[in-house]
């Protein structure tokens, strides 16, 4: 059963990855200056859109290598909340906060339980424990 349980959350943390670091790679590819623009006019500091499009990419990657999920996970559920309370709520459930919500509860998930299957993290400190 544990295997089971393994595998699910390693499938979680890589969906939950590729979603971050397709956003993050998307406001920097349409130019980040836009992304400042839009946070600016939903009244957020600006220099926000830099902090979230390198959470995004460097922490997808991160979850995707399983390195430091738990501490990324932490800043995407961040990220999320500000996302849902600031943008999204307004529009309601299904035209609103759903698609958020399901990744704000996967993040959750990350922080509480890490993922260990195919992480570079867990090699990482497998490789102390035997030195």
């Amino acid at each position: 059963m544990a295997n089971r349980n393994e595998i699910g959350t390693f499938l979680l943390r890589i969906v939950l990855g590729l979603v971050f670091f397709a956003h993050g790679v998307t406001k920097f590819q349409d130019g980040i200056g836009n992304t400042v623009g839009w946070f600016e006019s939903i009244g957020l500091p600006g220099f926000l859109a830099y902090a979230v499009g390198t959470i995004e990419v460097v922490g997808g990657i991160a979850v995707i290598l399983g390195i430091g999920t738990r501490i990324v996970a932490l800043l995407f559920s961040i990220v999320l909340v500000g996302a849902i309370f600031t943008v999204k709520l307004p529009n309601g459930f299904l035209n609103g906060y759903a698609y958020d919500l399901i990744l704000l509860t996967i993040a959750i998930y990350m922080v509480l339980n890490g993922s260990r299957l195919f992480s570079l993290g867990g090699a990482f400190k497998g490789m102390k424990s035997q030195s």
